[in-house]
């Protein structure tokens, strides 16, 4: 009995997994290092966080400078650090134009990612770069306006957990509106590139 229901839910999640994919793929097409997205659909909104000082902060906060977001947690063992220092790679690549950005970091792990640790964790990409922390509930909201998907997964035999999370780069307009997705593994160049062409665009 205890198996049936073992396969049984098992077998749910992979449905609810094939769903998450199927959605994400609709939403986030497109070709290349950008992703697009159909007319009608919103990414971006309103928030409330605290940086690494401790300071609360909103999404007000950022106007008038273009926001490059991205989210992930410190313990992230893999993709998180490659994005970010991709992200690195990016501001060094505007040059002086790199002043009209703020590079943020938003975790999906507030419970072990505070104020104090993300602070150390952000100066190993770039002094530039922004951590945002907050309530569990304060990162499901801002995760919710982004379209992010998160989860707490604990490998077999382990007693630590990992987050599975989406990962895309979000350029925002110093209005707060979306411009462009970035697909994970973007270059630093294409992103420079990009936020360039959307600068000159504006």
């Amino acid at each position: 009995m205890l198996r049936i229901i073992r396969w049984s839910a098992l077998g749910l999640i992979a449905v609810l997994l094939v769903a998450w994919v199927a959605v994400w793929s609709g939403v986030f097409g497109g070709s290349g290092s950008q992703a697009s997205l159909p007319g009608g659909v919103q990414v971006g909104g309103p928030f409330t966080l605290t940086d690494t000082r401790g300071q609360t902060v909103t999404d007000a906060s950022f106007r008038g400078n273009w926001m490059l977001v991205y989210f992930g947690y410190t313990y992230c063992p893999d993709v998180c650090p490659t994005e970010l220092q991709a992200v690195a790679a990016s501001m060094d690549k505007l040059g002086p134009l790199a002043a009209k950005v703020t590079p943020v970091f938003i975790t999906v792990d507030p419970d072990r990612d505070t104020s104090a640790t993300l602070s150390e964790y952000v100066k190993l990409f770039d002094d530039r770069l922004v951590g945002l922390t907050g309530t569990p509930q304060q990162i499901a909201t801002v995760a919710k306006e982004y379209r992010v998907y998160y989860a707490k997964v604990t490998p077999k035999d382990s007693s630590t957990y990992l987050m599975d999370h989406s990962s895309f780069l979000y350029l925002m307009g110093p209005d707060g509106q979306l411009r462009t997705l970035f697909k994970q593994g973007t270059s630093g160049s294409d992103i420079a590139d990009a936020i360039r062409t959307r600068m000159n665009a504006s």
